[in-house]
């Protein structure tokens, strides 16, 4: 295995694989010399060797023969360079949530991925624990009877002051990190983590812990694969600083079927999700259920019920289950199609956000109807020389 991206899930991971013992990682890559050097130290630590080498641009670590599987973690700008390239290359990937920064891009990726012989694994660790899957279960088999409404309760977003342009720091390849993002100058608040709040590079807590949420009420409410015709969406963006990404937000969605959908922060809707039938409602929050009527909490489902995926180990499993599939060449827990699907939801709500109006949705061709500016907002240009 390769790891690459090293940052706070990219360690992680790294921990989560090292105790794999039939998955050896033997090379990390990070445009961060401080961060590759302190990958590199700790698994050689762990096993006892020197067998773990270091990359510094990720085109060198994907072309390398003695990798099978990759795993993913960058800053979500480079997801889709990243990823259609390891595919070419014949890997199978752990790639981290969200898909894409965009979804032109996340489709784009999903196409090379059903092209190939790819095995796919989305770091939406929910789908292999057992009480996600238990209430997703539930709705599906109309325990609370007809589906009528879900509700996603996310976190606000975090603000910040104007930033002054700071020196780079040494061993950081920040032109490499900017990649196909727009340039702008260096400061700390800008790079790792938090990227999260800046638009050009990601799209703020709706979709970071969105690509969680969403993934679970998709699979509650069997839209996993498809998607809204109807997205509206209003926010706050902050209106000076460096972090740009809504910091309050609401996003109301319908299906083709009637079911309606609401994400949104606190002041909105309880944290985590919500599924409402016409005969009772499941709330899944932390890992904690609650259901009306509560005897719903002890149900059990027979052979001719809906029965999901189940990926053993909760969600610590969900490596050992892209290990597996990899040997077995079997579907993993998180496809590529059902994260794209999930996270389609986020960007329309920033998008109808960012235009302050209705969009119309067509799931199947993935094009907003009648609004050519909202289309244009599917993609994003990339800076040269990066492309797909």
């Amino acid at each position: 295995m390769g790891m690459l991206g090293l940052g706070s899930m990219g360690m992680r991971h790294i921990l989560g694989f090292l105790q794999e013992p039939d998955c050896q990682i033997t090379a990390v890559c990070d445009t961060d010399a401080a961060r590759r050097l302190e990958a590199v130290n700790a698994i050689n630590q762990s096993y006892g060797d020197q067998g773990c080498t270091q990359e510094a641009d990720f085109r060198d670590l994907i072309a390398r023969k003695d990798l099978d599987v990759l795993c993913i973690a960058l800053p979500d700008h480079w997801h889709s360079i990243a990823a259609i390239r390891a595919v070419r290359a014949g890997k199978d990937i752990y790639g981290e949530k969200p898909l894409a920064l965009t979804i032109r891009e996340g489709r784009i990726m999903a196409d090379a991925v059903h092209g190939s012989s790819c095995v796919w694994q989305t770091g939406t660790q929910s789908r292999s624990d057992a009480r996600i899957r238990f209430a997703c279960q539930l709705v599906r088999n109309q325990r609370i009877g007809k589906l009528q409404r879900v509700e996603v309760g996310l976190p606000a977003g975090p603000r910040t002051g104007p930033q002054p342009p700071m020196p780079v720091p040494e061993g950081f390849d920040y032109e490499l990190w900017l990649g196909p993002a727009p340039w702008s100058p260096y400061t700390e608040k800008r790079c790792h983590w938090n990227f999260r709040w800046i638009l050009d590079y990601s799209g703020g807590q709706l979709t970071d812990q969105g690509a969680h949420s969403i993934d679970v009420a998709q699979w509650g409410a069997g839209t996993e694969e498809s998607g809204p015709v109807e997205v509206e969406a209003t926010g706050e963006f902050p209106n000076d600083g460096l972090w740009d990404a809504a910091v309050t937000y609401r996003v109301e969605c319908r299906f083709a079927n009637g079911v309606t959908m609401g994400i949104g922060t606190p002041t909105h809707y309880r944290g985590g999700v919500r599924w409402i039938g016409d005969a009772g409602w499941v709330h899944l929050a932390g890992g904690n259920l609650e259901a009306h009527p509560q005897h719903l909490l002890w149900e059990q489902f027979g052979p001719g019920e809906i029965q999901l995926y189940e990926s053993a180990g909760g969600r610590q499993g969900h490596r050992r289950n892209f290990l597996d599939c990899v040997k077995t060449r079997a579907r993993p827990a998180s496809t590529i199609e059902v994260a794209h699907r999930s996270i389609t939801l986020a960007h329309l709500g920033n998008i109808a956000m960012q235009l302050g109006r209705k969009l119309r949705w067509d799931p199947v061709a993935e094009q907003v109807l009648g609004d050519p500016n909202a289309n244009r907002m599917l993609w994003r240009p990339m800076r040269a020389p990066w492309g797909l």
